[in-house]
């Protein structure tokens, strides 16, 4: 379609697709431009970022073993692949990093080496002999999140964290979901509220879901995020922040990254094993505690 990769450092990921110039008539460069833009959006960011870092370790591999990255051969991948499991990659960090190629190439135009017969029994037998299931991570149930948010501080950073926590749970919200909301997402009404998820994981066209939130006798979550918007002066924009140590609020929104940690940190603070928890455990731990008190999980 005209586009080819930034030859500035020989990357499709640093800005995904520009326009080759000469490849295409003067007159479609605007809508051209426009369209990689939609086509930058077909990855979610989290997505772009590690299909660009794993990427750029397949390249420095390449660059290492004097053999081309971009288009690579299958025998070059099917060697990196094989390098990554003997230094003790996981099998699905594996298999993500031999997505970032395939991408990688058909952003390019290039046929993918991924496709070759040889890659992909080398990623079985990967599979086969280190296993590919995903380490899980322990749920959040009810009574942890109480534990958790009864070791808040009583500061602002802590009002923050009490509603992250409650609000995540009660939503069985991703990380990512509950890290995009803004202000205006949320609808406080008579039984509660109500949070309007305008993109998920689940949801890449954007078509929205309202979630209910209920009022609870104990811990509310509607409370807990009206504390959080009055203490940090929030009226707009994003909903969950980053919090310096002096008690100032950012204008930035929280990363997902942050989230997860911060669901370790009050597991830790708990007595509970940190890294048995991460950003999904407040989802799993509602869906767990729903089906222990007799909800169907389709419900």
């Amino acid at each position: 379609m005209g586009w080819k990769a930034d030859d500035r450092d020989n990357s499709p990921f640093r800005s995904l697709m520009r326009v080759d110039a000469g490849a295409v008539p003067a007159t479609l460069g605007p809508e051209l431009e426009e369209a990689a833009s939609y086509a930058r959006a077909e990855k979610a960011e989290a997505t772009r970022r590690a299909y660009r870092s794993d990427f750029g370790l397949f390249t420095t591999w390449c660059d290492r073993k004097r053999v081309p990255a971009h288009p690579a051969s299958p025998e070059a991948v099917a060697a990196f692949l094989a390098a990554e499991a003997s230094r003790g990659a996981k099998a699905s960090t594996i298999g993500r990093r031999l997505a970032a190629i395939r991408y990688a190439h058909k952003l390019a135009g290039h046929e993918p080496p991924t496709n070759a017969e040889a890659v992909k029994a080398t990623l079985r037998g990967i599979r086969r002999i280190s296993g590919s299931g995903p380490a899980r991570k322990a749920p959040a149930t009810a009574d942890k999140i109480l534990a958790m948010v009864a070791k808040a501080d009583d500061d602002l950073k802590g009002l923050r964290d009490c509603a992250l926590l409650l609000l995540g749970f009660a939503g069985a919200f991703r990380r990512s979901e509950v890290t995009a909301l803004n202000v205006a997402d949320l609808e406080f009404c008579d039984g509660g509220l109500r949070v309007t998820i305008r993109k998920s994981k689940t949801d890449q066209e954007g078509l929205g879901a309202i979630i209910a939130i209920a009022r609870g006798s104990v811990a509310c979550p509607v409370d807990a995020v009206r504390a959080w918007e009055k203490a940090a002066a929030i009226t707009e924009g994003p909903l969950f922040r980053p919090v310096t140590r002096t008690g100032k609020v950012s204008s930035r929104r929280l990363s997902t990254r942050a989230a997860a940690e911060l669901v370790k940190t009050y597991a830790r603070r708990a007595g509970l094993k940190a890294s048995d928890f991460s950003g999904h455990s407040l989802r799993s731990g509602f869906l767990t505690s729903a089906a222990a008190r007799g909800a169907s999980i389709f419900s």
